[in-house]
């Protein structure tokens, strides 16, 4: 009997110990960065856009699009995907070879500067979705950046007695969550706009990635570093820091990444309306700010 079952016992051994084999591969793999393959495919991706939009090749370019695709020039323009594919190349841009790509789960971003069509020197940033297994634009956005050597503007001090009570964004957003991962994204914009209307770098700072590097229009770029320094300087100083709200806004949502669009307006008009493009990413449970783009809205 005992001959009769080491065969048994061993097949039981190999199985476990495959089983377990296959569960520590799928947990490595879990824990690798993207694949190059995928970063090949979005670079290949953003090329062929560019050169389609040069090409004036709409049957390409709409290949390349998600339905929910926009594009904001420097402007501050919103073109949702129609009237886009319709200006392809009015739209052109001409693109430095200086693009970065990063992969957060099934949202990447591709980041460069390019010459818009208005003749100006850009960033952009441009965010990829994988959909039904293939990579699509869904954003673009673009924003005229100080020269490197100009001072980033401090915000200006409040003016009135009234304290200032941060209810939209803070409290309230007009936009109607549709799952509890959105609900997670949103309940994290909104800690960060509290914590930087209470001057509170600590709490800011555990929302936002480490690579975290905002971009506006006419401004240098802020990495976490410095705006970490700016929030503590205005704690100091006493500074009344009121926040944009949300007038409109739409997120999605794609595993471990998400984008969000949004257009803002400041209640005391100290800074032009501007749109606000900023992708997340899901990291030991928590949704963090990997960057922020803010193009200021031209009034005609």
């Amino acid at each position: 009997m005992r001959e009769a079952t080491r065969p048994a016992i061993r097949r039981w051994l190999l199985g476990l110990f495959g089983a377990g084999a296959l569960i520590a591969i799928v947990a490595q793999s879990r824990a690798q960065p993207a694949p190059v393959g995928d970063e090949a495919a979005i670079l290949s991706a953003d090329e062929s856009l560019s050169a389609a939009m040069n090409a004036g090749d709409k049957s390409v370019a709409r290949r390349l699009l998600s339905l929910q695709f926009t594009f904001v020039n420097e402007d501050g323009k919103v073109f949702e995907r129609k009237e886009f594919l319709n200006g392809l190349k009015d739209l052109a841009a001409i693109v430095a070879p200086d693009l970065k790509v990063k992969i957060y789960g099934r949202i990447a971003m591709v980041t460069g500067h390019r010459r818009s069509a208005h003749g100006n020197d850009v960033f952009f940033l441009d965010i990829w979705a994988k959909q039904k297994g293939a990579w699509r634009a869904l954003v673009s956005q673009d924003a005229e950046l100080a020269a490197s050597a100009a001072p980033a503007a401090a915000p200006p001090p409040a003016t009135g007695e009234t304290p200032y009570d941060c209810r939209n964004p803070c409290q309230t957003i007009p936009y109607r969550v549709r799952s509890a991962a959105e609900q997670d994204v949103v309940n994290s914009f909104q800690a960060i706009e509290k914590a930087a209307v209470g001057h509170d770098a600590d709490g800011w700072s555990k929302h936002i990635a480490d690579e975290f590097v905002l971009y506006g229009s006419h401004r240098v770029p802020i990495p976490k570093s410095a705006r970490i320094a700016a929030i503590e300087r205005q704690k100091q100083n006493n500074v009344t820091i009121r926040v944009g709200e949300v007038e409109t806004m739409r997120l999605s949502v794609y595993e471990d990444g998400a984008a969000m669009t949004a257009t803002h307006v400041l209640p005391d008009n100290s800074r032009p309306p501007y749109r606000a493009t900023r992708v997340w990413v899901k990291r030991n449970g928590q949704w963090q700010m990997a960057v922020s783009v803010q193009t200021d809205i031209k009034t005609p």
